[in-house]
């Protein structure tokens, strides 16, 4: 019978936040191991690699759900509170995630000094990728005018981009925060009689 877990995965993961936000990307398992009170073998026999571990840190494992989601919904429902569902879902997801995925970029933006990077491959390409699918899918079914879907998904996605930076890396500390609720309604108040058939 195996011996029961004295460290759990959420102290390990903890503790590997600590020492990620202290020491970006660069920081090594050594001293994340120390830091969780394990060794640095227990600590592989939890998390396969650096990375592992940092993608749990990050919350990057469940990000693409609202992808997910979005690509279920092709003809069911109404499209634009599907879209509105997708946008809260990415800021809500986004929020959690950008703060710590900054960590990422710290080390560079060449994919030969920074092997996060290429195993994220490119979530803001795939964000707007996936939406510009949904729309081209709903296009097809006649649920949404004829698009560039491109250039819509880029519009709705720059802007829920800009709002997470704005609201989670530059808050303004004289000003209330925008709600979420209200800026995803406010900007399908502008985007959907361009989108309505």
């Amino acid at each position: 019978m195996p011996r029961p877990r004295l460290i759990t995965d959420e102290r390990i993961v903890a503790a590997a936040r600590e020492v990620f936000l202290e020491q970006g990307f660069s920081a090594t398992t050594a001293e994340i191991a120390r830091r969780a009170g394990i060794s640095e073998g227990t600590l592989f026999k939890r998390f396969a690699s650096k990375e592992d571990i940092f993608e749990e840190v990050v919350g990057l494992r469940n990000y693409a759900e609202w992808r997910e989601e979005l690509t279920m919904l092709v003809g069911v429902g109404d499209v634009r509170r599907n879209l509105e569902r997708a946008a809260l879902r990415f800021v809500e997801t986004a929020g959690r995630v950008l703060p710590h995925l900054m960590l990422i970029f710290s080390r560079g933006h060449a994919p030969a000094h920074n092997p996060m990077l290429e195993r994220l491959g490119n979530p803001i390409r795939h964000d707007a990728d996936a939406v510009a699918a949904y729309l081209r899918a709903e296009v097809a079914l006649g649920r949404v005018r004829p698009v560039d879907a491109d250039v819509t998904a880029l519009t709705l996605m720059g802007t829920l981009t800009h709002y997470v930076h704005r609201e989670h890396m530059t808050p303004d500390p004289t000003r209330e925060p925008l709600d979420a609720g209200r800026l995803v309604r406010g900007l399908f108040d502008v985007l959907w009689p361009g989108l309505e058939p």
